[in-house]
């Protein structure tokens, strides 16, 4: 069983030739709004990667509450621990350009006020061996109390370090696995333009530190992990990509529902790469999440 614990958002986007230099203004192609929020992409993906899924979070009181909620409502993800605050739901306000870049500006609402007392209401539904899934759109001290909850139950715990926040260091030390792109690896180890070499180098000598399984995506290159001192790499897809906003919250999902469902890490890291491909071919953050018979599809022709 999947817990996760985490942001719910309504993503408003505009599409457009290219982004944005600061100060000025382009012109935009499409105005569109879907389900999003890390915390609710990953919980999608995991449910929709063939995981029994819990979701704990916030919405707000407005319009946007059950709209954000409808892809989670539809696909049979568990709601009984997501409350209703009495301001805004969460947004995101993205920006994604024809080569599928995008920049995001995230508006905390409902999510602000996720607590400590939530996250342990959330982890207490939890058994030894269960999966909580978390990243950094809520609180950190609730963040930091679902870990502690964890951690006392004997639940394994996945921290997506996105977004990197100032806490990030200090509550990736209390996770069993982090989950980090290129540059989020970057701001969690403190050193700037690494080669792959160096990469791997620096990602060797955290793992001998603290123990921890680390997870570094790296867009088309696939992603590089360490786990039980063993290094693992694995390739995603070769595809033109469309839009990359759900790639790194499906690769979380998936990777989580695999280590949920058993199968060997190698697997499980080859399962979300691919998945993390295949959301790039789709515009939005949840409509874009590939369901199951797709990715392993793809796993059997690797």
């Amino acid at each position: 069983m999947i817990t996760v614990f985490g942001s719910i958002n309504m993503d408003l986007i505009a599409t457009t030739a290219r982004l944005p230099q600061p100060s000025e203004t382009v012109p935009g192609h499409s105005f569109s709004t879907a389900a999003g929020g890390k915390g609710a992409n990953q919980a999608l993906a995991a449910r929709r990667a063939g995981s029994m899924v819990r979701m704990a979070g916030a919405v707000g009181g407005d319009a946007f509450a059950a709209e954000s909620l409808v892809f989670l409502t539809q696909s049979g993800v568990n709601l009984d621990l997501v409350k209703v605050a009495d301001v805004p739901t969460g947004t995101a306000h993205i920006i994604v350009a024809e080569d599928g870049e995008n920049v995001i500006v995230v508006v905390a609402g409902a999510n602000g006020e996720v607590t400590p007392a939530d996250a342990k209401a959330a982890v207490a539904q939890m058994s030894a061996g269960d999966v909580l899934a978390l990243q950094l759109e809520v609180p950190a001290e609730a963040v930091e109390a679902a870990l502690d909850a964890a951690k006392a139950r004997r639940v394994t715990s996945v921290l997506n370090l996105a977004p990197f926040t100032p806490d990030a260091r200090r509550l990736g030390a209390k996770a069993d696995i982090l989950v980090a792109n290129e540059i989020e690896f970057e701001q969690f180890s403190g050193k700037t333009n690494l080669s792959a070499a160096e990469r791997e180098a620096e990602l060797r000598s955290l793992h001998e530190r603290t123990g921890q399984t680390i997870v570094v995506t790296l867009g088309a290159d696939g992603v590089i992990a360490i786990r039980r001192d063993k290094v693992y790499r694995a390739p995603g897809l070769k595809i033109e990509p469309v839009d990359t906003v759900g790639a790194g919250d499906s690769f979380c999902g998936y990777l989580v529902a695999s280590l949920d469902a058993g199968l060997s890490f190698a697997d499980c890291l080859r399962r979300a790469a691919i998945a993390g491909s295949l959301a790039c071919l789709r515009r939005g953050a949840q409509p874009s999440i590939p369901g199951a018979t797709e990715v392993d599809a793809h796993m059997q022709e690797q």
